[in-house]
């Protein structure tokens, strides 16, 4: 029997916005992603998952949706979405798109239905309206603080312009929370998965996939220093009473379900911040998700021994509940993972700008880069990609206060530069306006792409893209993905990892000084060898 595509699947995400412009308007769409599709099949990817593209007022890059069964025109149309997905099923790429269930935009006709009917409404049932606390409710419902800076409460206002009840939004105020406990939401999407699985698509990465169930009563938020105690008294390491609530999974056994009516494996990966991988595990038990983004490993520095140990625990955990670990390194909401690895551990879960205290080296940041992505590309399981890092494209750093786009920035009055950084359009032809990428692009490409550009990676061998589309062939040439790890002992010291998977043993050198490898053909390596040597900062595949 074949095993599942997903256990050992590359998927590739694709941000739309940022893409491929197909109209000239600054802002990338389906016909443009159509237009590039040879590319990732090239690239040799297996699936590729889309960041939203429903209608959204677009206050959150498309996070904010409005309308759950349509194509926003900013991004096309359902035919073109139709276009895309039978001319990727024809390459044998497979389709994920992305669902929001935590929250809707506000502008979405359930939250324009709440915000005019009364408290304790059917429609106000739907999100999380409460009445404030203190003289007048003046104060919001709890202590809650929104992930994108502030309070996570936004009180409405009457008709007659008087102050009203508050709503819960986790994220931006235009961003209203979903009450999961409603069935009526939960058989809004029910019918939503539907309405896209028999379209074809092969699967979803769910937002927030942790926060959908909110603790009973919304109580207070404990102090840091109550968190830590109960920690220490064996309590979760995260007490946030929005997050990884147990009566979440029940959500995800019923979608399971649904899913398993359909032909094809139809995948559900979830999108879970969550403090331990055996957390992080009970997303993808045998009848709830198939995967889960392995933010333990995303956030993991550039250190030999933290790396081993993350691996280590990552198969063990998952493999515990019969689910693939699931690799990622970069995606739309973390600094591009070459620069990331190239600024200090308590730098990197920020956005980096021009006031940063400290801006990564971009030859190290190329470096630690290329040889991340060379070790997780070899491990078992199943890996992510996000768009511009077969690239080597870095973060964008030098973007003008005036013309960031991200929430985050705003909320936290510029104190985190947030995601633009590694939102900004790729580069597809050196020679051609904007790269090649469209009209005037929404965040500003730096003149240095140029020289990133696909066409200008294309015909070197020692380029980036090389190295990814090699590592790609060679992974499927040696069922990397469906195979076991075995770490090797001829490197004794605490600046190298030295594993077996298959017939392919993997040195990566975390050093001050070049290193020899085992004997064999050299398959491929991150960086160029010197005198046969692995130099710092790099890692070899070798025929073991």
């Amino acid at each position: 029997m074949t095993a599942e595509w997903w256990r050992t699947a590359v998927i590739y995400q694709v941000y739309p916005r940022s893409f491929a412009d197909s109209d000239g308007d600054g802002i990338g769409d389906l016909p443009g992603a159509l237009a590039r599709i040879d590319a990732l099949a090239d690239l040799g990817v297996d699936a590729v998952w889309f960041s939203p593209f429903m209608p959204s007022p677009q206050k959150d890059a498309g996070y904010d949706i409005s309308d759950y069964r349509a194509i926003d025109p900013l991004f096309g149309t359902l035919a073109d979405f139709d276009a895309f997905l039978a001319a990727a099923h024809e390459r044998g790429i497979r389709v994920i798109v992305d669902l929001v269930p935590n929250h809707s935009s506000d502008q979405h006709a359930w939250f324009q239905e709440a915000v005019a009917a009364d408290p304790g409404s059917p429609e106000r049932a739907r999100y999380l309206f409460r009445d404030g606390r203190g003289e007048g409710g003046d104060e919001p419902p709890n202590n809650w603080e929104s992930f994108f800076g502030g309070s996570a409460w936004q009180r409405t206002t009457l008709p007659d312009g008087s102050p009203g009840q508050w709503y819960l939004h986790l994220f931006d105020a235009s961003q209203p929370d979903f009450d999961w406990r409603n069935e009526e939401v939960r058989e809004e999407f029910r019918q939503i998965l539907r309405f896209w699985l028999d379209r074809g698509v092969d699967g979803f990465r769910v937002d927030v996939a942790h926060g959908l169930i909110k603790a009973e009563g919304l109580p207070d938020q404990v102090s840091a220093e109550d968190a830590e105690a109960a920690s220490a008294m064996g309590g979760l390491a995260n007490t946030a009473p929005y997050v990884g609530q147990p009566e979440v999974h029940e959500i995800y056994r019923d979608w399971r379900r649904l899913l398993d009516e359909y032909d094809g494996d139809r995948a559900l990966c979830a999108e879970a911040w969550l403090p331990t991988l055996a957390q992080a595990a009970l997303w993808v038990r045998p009848d709830e998700m198939h995967q889960a983004f392995n933010m333990n490993y995303l956030g993991t520095p550039w250190l030999a021994d933290r790396l081993r140990s993350v691996i280590d625990e990552s198969i063990e955990e998952f493999g515990g509940v019969g689910a693939p670990a699931t690799w990622v390194l970069s995606n739309h909401d973390v600094i591009r993972h070459g620069s990331r690895l190239a600024l200090p551990d308590d730098e990197q879960s920020f956005g980096v700008g021009p006031r940063s205290p400290h801006l990564p080296d971009p030859q190290l940041s190329s470096r630690r880069g290329r040889a991340a992505t060379a070790l997780m590309l070899a491990l078992p399981g199943s890996a992510y990609l996000f768009q511009g890092e077969e690239l080597g494209l870095p973060e964008v750093i030098d973007i003008a206060d005036a013309e960031r786009q991200d929430p985050r920035f705003f909320r936290t009055n510029g104190a985190d530069y947030g995601r633009d950084g590694c939102r900004v359009p790729l580069p597809w032809e050196a020679a051609e306006p904007h790269a090649g990428f469209g009209g005037d692009p929404w965040l500003p490409q730096p003149a240095s792409w140029a020289a990133l550009a696909r066409s200008a990676q294309t015909s070197d061998p020692g380029s980036t893209l090389s190295m990814y589309r090699r590592l790609l062939a060679l992974r499927r040439e040696n069922a990397l993905g469906a195979g076991s790890l075995e770490w090797l002992d001829e490197y004794p010291d605490d600046h190298t990892l030295a594993f077996a998977n298959g017939g392919v043993a993997v040195v990566v050198n975390f050093g001050d000084e070049p290193i020899e490898l085992p004997d064999g053909e050299v398959l491929a390596a991150s960086w160029p060898l010197a005198d046969g040597l692995l130099p710092p900062d790099a890692t070899a595949w070798v025929r073991a």
